[in-house]
Order: C-alpha cells, then sequence, then structure tokens
C-alpha cells in the first residue's frame, strides 16, 4: 500500500483534527512565551521572579537554600523525562500489538479502522511524547548549567563578577523552565492525540479542551492573580 492510499483511509475531518491539533499545540505555546504586556503569562511572570532569585543569592551566605530549589527542579524534570520513557516504551509496544487495541475497540462499539489507521494515531502520540522527552532531557542538562554558573557566582557580592554570572545564571534558568513546560504541553497534547483513537469528533473535543485548559491556566488562573498582586515597595 502506497502513500496514498493509506491517506485515502483518513476522512477529511481526520485530516482537520490533526491540523487543529498541531496548529493549536503551535500558536498556544506562542501565546504562552509572547504574551501581550498588557496581560503577561504566568511563565512570563515565574521568568521574572528567576531573575530576582539569581540577584538575591549573590548576598546570600550561605547558598544550601538556592541549591536545594535548583535540585528539586532537576529531580522534576528527571521524573517527567523518565515517566515519558516509560509511556514511549507502552506506546512501541502497542504500535507492534494493535490487534488488542482493536479488539477493544470493537468491544467498545467504536467504528473499526484498518490497522494501518490504529498504527498512524499512535505514532501521533507517539511524536508528541518524543518531543516531550527530548524537551525534559534538555530541561534536565540546562538547569544543570544553571548550577555550575551559580557555583561560579563570587562569595564577594562587589565583585564586578558577581551580577553579571547571576544574570547569566538566571536566563540559562529561564530557558531551562521554557523547555520544561514545552515538555509538559506536549504531554497535554499527546493525551488529546489519545482521543483521536476514538474518532476525529473527539480529536477536536479533547484539542478544545486541552487548550482551554493551558490558556486559563497560563492567563486566567489564581496564581497568576496572585503573582500580579501589589508588593511593599509597589504599593501605594
Amino acid at each position: 500500500m502506497d502513500l496514498l492510499s493509506r491517506l485515502a483511509l483518513f476522512t477529511p475531518l481526520d485530516f482537520a483534527a490533526l491540523a487543529l491539533l498541531v496548529g493549536l499545540w503551535v500558536i498556544s505555546g506562542y501565546l504562552i512565551e509572547n504574551p501581550g504586556k498588557s496581560w503577561p503569562s504566568v511563565s512570563h511572570l515565574m521568568a521574572n521572579y528567576r531573575r530576582a532569585w539569581m540577584v538575591h543569592m549573590v548576598t546570600r551566605d550561605p547558598r544550601i537554600f538556592d541549591a536545594q530549589i535548583l535540585s528539586t527542579l532537576r529531580q522534576s524534570t528527571s521524573f517527567f523525562a523518565s515517566a515519558t520513557m516509560i509511556a514511549l516504551g507502552a506506546g512501541l509496544a502497542l504500535l507492534g500489538n494493535t490487534e488488542q487495541l482493536i479488539s477493544l475497540a470493537d468491544d467498545l462499539a467504536i467504528p473499526q479502522d484498518p490497522e494501518i489507521v490504529w498504527e498512524i494515531k499512535i505514532l501521533v502520540i507517539l511524536a508528541f511524547l518524543g518531543n516531550a522527552f527530548f524537551k525534559f532531557v534538555w530541561s534536565n542538562r540546562l538547569f544543570g548549567y544553571c548550577a555550575v554558573i551559580m557555583a561560579a557566582v563570587p562569595n564577594d557580592a562587589d565583585s564586578p563578577l558577581a551580577l553579571a554570572r547571576a544574570a547569566k545564571a538566571g536566563e540559562i534558568n529561564i530557558t531551562a523552565a521554557r523547555s520544561f513546560n514545552r515538555g509538559l504541553r506536549a504531554i497535554y497534547f499527546a493525551l488529546a492525540a489519545g482521543a483521536w483513537l476514538v474518532g476525529a469528533e473527539a480529536l477536536i473535543g479533547a484539542t478544545l479542551l486541552v487548550c482551554l485548559i493551558l490558556v486559563r491556566r497560563e492567563f486566567a488562573s489564581q496564581s497568576r492573580k496572585v503573582l500580579l498582586g501589589p508588593e511593599p515597595d509597589e504599593a501605594p
């Protein structure tokens, strides 16, 4: 079976649903990472706190507290990378044994498609999981770079290198967090892609739901309201 024959197994609604999935994944990520100045996202607000963290780290003695926070961040990336690898392994195993999935679909009265259709749908899920895995691994490595730069910050706060290296550590920390958040978003959309196994309508609904959850948490959540709250030096 050639490529055109395989594509012919999918309906126009399938292609529209897949385009919506990929499109909203890209668009939501761009809006979260590049918000307007009048309506910043939680990720954008947290980036400013990460910069402030590194500035205060310069005068903190000892810096055990900072090391513990960074260790916690690295543990989070390691956990998600490991969990994503397990999910990838499960997906690959399922890819080699789609008969059980087809049998389950039959029991649930889900319309049966040719085996190649199920395999392609699983591959889409695996593509998102693979992207998430690479993002988590890179995030973990960047947090490691951040730790090294933090260790290179002089203990003397008056040193001309202190704030300069602290600023570098802050930007590396922000880049690591951005990669971590991208990995999380990829997992969200991998879950949405799983709905395609039920049908194109389910994929559209799951994609819109995931996008709504992400946008709400970044732009209309209680945590964002707290971050935007006034601080003593900003109080009128």
